[in-house]
Formats: C-alpha cells, sequence, structure tokens
C-alpha cells in the first residue's frame, strides 16, 4: 500500500510537471520580432553594370589570383592573433550558451550520507546519553524552475543569439584580415615599384652630374648648373631613403598581419592590375542584409535585446520550482537496502516578490532600453555598410579614369624631358628647363604607381565591404553547435 501511494504520488507529480511544460511553451513574454525599414535607397547610385561574380559566391582563393598574396592570406588565417582571440570569444559565447541552456533541464545528483548526533543525559526522555546514527542514500533533484512564462527559454534564447552574433563577428574579422593583408601586400608591391623607379632616377642624376662636374673642370659650364644638378640629385635620393624606410616599416605592418615571419625580397617591376582580381557584381542594398557579416551581428544581438525583454517581463510572474528527492534510509548500515527503507521527498515552491523597490520594473524598461539601441546601432550597421560600398564603387569608377590620365600626364612629361633635353643640347634654353621637366617627370611617375595602387585597393575594399569569403568563412556545421543546429538558425544549417 505504501509502494502504491508513493507511485501515485510520483504520477501525480510527473503530471503536474508535463502539464507545466505544456503551459510554458505557449506563455512566451518576448515581444514579436520586426525588421524595420532598410534606411537606405534601393540601388547604389555609382553601379554601371553588373557584370561579375557575386562576392558572396567566390572565395578569397578564386578572388585573389596573385599567388603570394594567397600564400600570405592563408598564412593570416592560420596565424594572426586578433583572429585567433575572435575565434576564442565565439568558444567563450558557446559555453555561456551551453551554461544557459542547461537551466531548462533538471539537475539530479546522488546522495550518500551518514548522520551521527548524541544528546546528553538532561536532554534525553530516558535519562541516558543518547548515541544515534543514520544513513541515506538517493537521487536528488535540486531547485528546478517549472518555466512557466518562458523566463529561462527567453534568458537561453539570447544567450544563443549573442553566440551567433559572436561568430558573426569572427568572420567578419577574417574577412577584414584578408582585406587588411591584402591591402597591406599591395601597398608593399608598389613601394617596390616606386623605389625602383627613385633608384632609376637617382641612377640618372648620378650620371649627370659626373658630367656636369666634369665640365665644371674643364670650364666648358658654370658652378651654378652643377649646384642644380646637385640638388636634384639629392631630392631623388631623400626620396629613395623615404621610400626605404616606408617599405620597411610597411614589410613589419604585413608581418604582423600575417603572425609569422616572412620573406618578400622587393619585386621588381609593376604589378598587373588586370590579373590581380576578379569582377564583382555589388547586387542590391538588400544583399547586404545576408552577406555583411557585421549585419548579421548586429540582427543577432537585436535578437538577444528583444529574448531579454521577455525575461524581464516574465519576472512579474510567479516562479514555480520543483526540489524532490528519492532513495532509502535507515538507523543501521545493514538495514539501508531492506525492505521498508524506501524515502522520498517532494517539495514544489511559488515564490513572487511584492516589494523590491522598483527593481523589476527598472529591469524591464533597462531591456526596453537595450533594445531600442540595439535596433538603433542595427540600423547605423547598414547604413555603414551601404556607404562602405558605395565609396568603394566610387573609387573603382574614378580611379580607373585618374589612372588614365596620370598614364596620359606621364607620357607628356617623358616627352617633355626629352624635348627640354634636346633643346638644351642644341643651345636653345637653359638647363634650369632640363631639371624641371626630370623633377616633374619624377614626381608623374610616382603619382601613376601611387593612384594605380589605390584602384587596387578600392578592389579589396568592394570585395570586403559586400561581404566576400562567404563560402570560406561560413559558420560551423551542425555537429558544432551546443544544440546541434547549425548558425543560421534552421537545424542543420
Amino acid at each position: 500500500m505504501e509502494a502504491s501511494r508513493i507511485l501515485n504520488a510520483g504520477s501525480s507529480s510527473l503530471r503536474l510537471a508535463a502539464v507545466a511544460l505544456l503551459m510554458a511553451g505557449c506563455a512566451s513574454m518576448a515581444p514579436p520580432y520586426e525588421v524595420s525599414a532598410l534606411p537606405v535607397p534601393p540601388v547604389y547610385a555609382s553601379v554601371t553594370h553588373q557584370g561579375g561574380a557575386s562576392a558572396a559566391a567566390i572565395g578569397w582563393r578564386d578572388y585573389f589570383t596573385d599567388p603570394q598574396l594567397r600564400s600570405l592570406i592563408g598564412l593570416a588565417l592560420d596565424n594572426n592573433r586578433d583572429l585567433q582571440s575572435a575565434v576564442l570569444r565565439v568558444e567563450q559565447a558557446r559555453a555561456a550558451y551551453g551554461i544557459q541552456r542547461a537551466d531548462l533541464f533538471p539537475s539530479v545528483g546522488a546522495l550518500a550520507r551518514e548522520d551521527r548526533s548524541r544528546t546528553p543525559a538532561r536532554l534525553s526522555l530516558t535519562g541516558r546519553p543518547l548515541v544515534a546514527s543514520q544513513y541515506q542514500v538517493g537521487l536528488g533533484l535540486a531547485s528546478w524552475e517549472i518555466d512557466f512564462w518562458w523566463r529561462v527559454r527567453s534568458l537561453e534564447d539570447a544567450a544563443l543569439e549573442t553566440y551567433l552574433a559572436t561568430d558573426a563577428a569572427r568572420r567578419a574579422a577574417s574577412i577584414g584580415l584578408v582585406a587588411q593583408v591584402a591591402n597591406s601586400y599591395l601597398a608593399l608591391r608598389g613601394l617596390d615599384e616606386r623605389i625602383a623607379l627613385a633608384r632609376q632616377t637617382i641612377a640618372s642624376h648620378e650620371k649627370t652630374f659626373r658630367i656636369f662636374t666634369r665640365r665644371v673642370e674643364v670650364g666648358s659650364t658654370s658652378r651654378f648648373n652643377l649646384t642644380e644638378v646637385q640638388t636634384l640629385l639629392t631630392q631623388a635620393q631623400a626620396l629613395g631613403a623615404q621610400l626605404e624606410l616606408a617599405r620597411a616599416a610597411q614589410f613589419n605592418a604585413l608581418t604582423l598581419l600575417v603572425g609569422v615571419p616572412v620573406k618578400l625580397p622587393p619585386e621588381q617591376g609593376q604589378l598587373d592590375e588586370s590579373n590581380v582580381f576578379r569582377e564583382l557584381r555589388p547586387g542590391l542594398p538588400s544583399d547586404l542584409l545576408l552577406q555583411r557579416p557585421d549585419i548579421v551581428a548586429a540582427e543577432h544581438l537585436l535578437k538577444a535585446a528583444n529574448a531579454n525583454i521577455g525575461a524581464a517581463r516574465a519576472a512579474f510572474f510567479p516562479r514555480i520550482a520543483l526540489v524532490g528527492s528519492l532513495g532509502t534510509a535507515s538507523v543501521e548500515l545493514t538495514d539501508l537496502f531492506a525492505s521498508g527503507s524506501l524515502a522520498w521527498l517532494f517539495s514544489p515552491s511559488i515564490s513572487l516578490p511584492i516589494f523590491d523597490a522598483g527593481r523589476r520594473q527598472n529591469n524591464l524598461s533597462l531591456a526596453e532600453t537595450n533594445r531600442d539601441l540595439a535596433v538603433t546601432q542595427y540600423e547605423k550597421t547598414v547604413q555603414v555598410a551601404f556607404r562602405d560600398v558605395s565609396d568603394a564603387l566610387s573609387a573603382r569608377v574614378w580611379l580607373r579614369q585618374q589612372v588614365a590620365i596620370a598614364r596620359t600626364a606621364l607620357a607628356t612629361q617623358v616627352e617633355r624631358a626629352r624635348l627640354s633635353q634636346l633643346r638644351f643640347n642644341n643651345g636653345a634654353s637653359a638647363f634650369l628647363d632640363v631639371l624641371d621637366a626630370q623633377r616633374d617627370l619624377l614626381n608623374a611617375e610616382q603619382q601613376l604607381v601611387q593612384t594605380r595602387r589605390e584602384l587596387l585597393s578600392s578592389q579589396v575594399s568592394l570585395y570586403a565591404a559586400l561581404g566576400g569569403s562567404a563560402l570560406d568563412f561560413a559558420s560551423p556545421p551542425a555537429g558544432d553547435r551546443p544544440d546541434g543546429q547549425g548558425i543560421g538558425g534552421a537545424p542543420g544549417k
């Protein structure tokens, strides 16, 4: 009969828990999630055509065609310390999500206990000292909150969205690192080209300086012309030293990005921009909502703030918890598992703060304000992404024109330098015209290299602004998430 009563009581408890869980499944206090209208124009103003590959569908290995650049990017993705920190932050968020999710389930533990006590004679009913023992073995259920109002579930949802946001931030850091390495490499190659041009100019000026020194010695020219030649030579030498210093600093910056020592001897010749990148299709601004990891991260943080409102609202309702245990108990160790030693405890509790000095109301106000702030930050992230793409598209259009103009200007300066030298040799002009033409020629050469490098960097910026490398930096597979679901939110995706 006693066992029957125990079973009936246990069955009633299970039914109560089942009803509670069913009620909890339909009592979320979180407000419905709504995405605001996109705060940007529907199309990019600088788009003249929609040819090329989609940035989200092309990996960095396919977009960057330079073998040396691809090798550097691969090393950076494996060794960059900032990216490793971003990966570890994902692991932190994953563990925090697992901790929060564990609150959805009861915590059951094993218990083995021995109690011995002595009652003095003056307190004993028999008038003699009494020594008593009690032994107990069983399973215990810690205080488990029955989530009627989805307080625990809302906190779990917030932790999950925070985890997803952290992973999206990791992807954004990866894409940013690719862009940084590419820009640093292009800057290094541009400096190599400028140094090569400066060295050619220095060698030419040194030759001219030797010739004019000899002419001064034989009295065929004035020392004033020699000082002009020497001034031009020292200017070229100063530029060469500045470029060498800039290359050393750029090389050190690239090494820091890569994370391991690299060997990049100075390159000879110019970088062929036609074989560095593939053409990209910018698409529409609405595509950024799915392609840009920083926008995805901002949206997950918005969802987390939305879920926290549900948890804050649920705090206004009663909180129900269960405590229980099942095992055996006896005053003798030998009788611990004997018939009739079954012991159990079932202790449900309900609590509701009556006065908390406005703590719950202020907590709700804080959660709602955080949600409004997350909305603002999400919209700002979308606007910044739109500007990044628009700037990169504008740069691609106008820098191409600047490169064409710089090439024309260089050709003009080359012809001017040739003609001025010819006029001086024939005595039709002063040597000062030759010096001015050579100085302007050096500036035109340097300007063309810089403009070409800026054009290449604009292609890198466009790739990063469009959220490139989606294939290479995809979210972990289904088994990598604590709840067995993909990062995208759909099971197994």
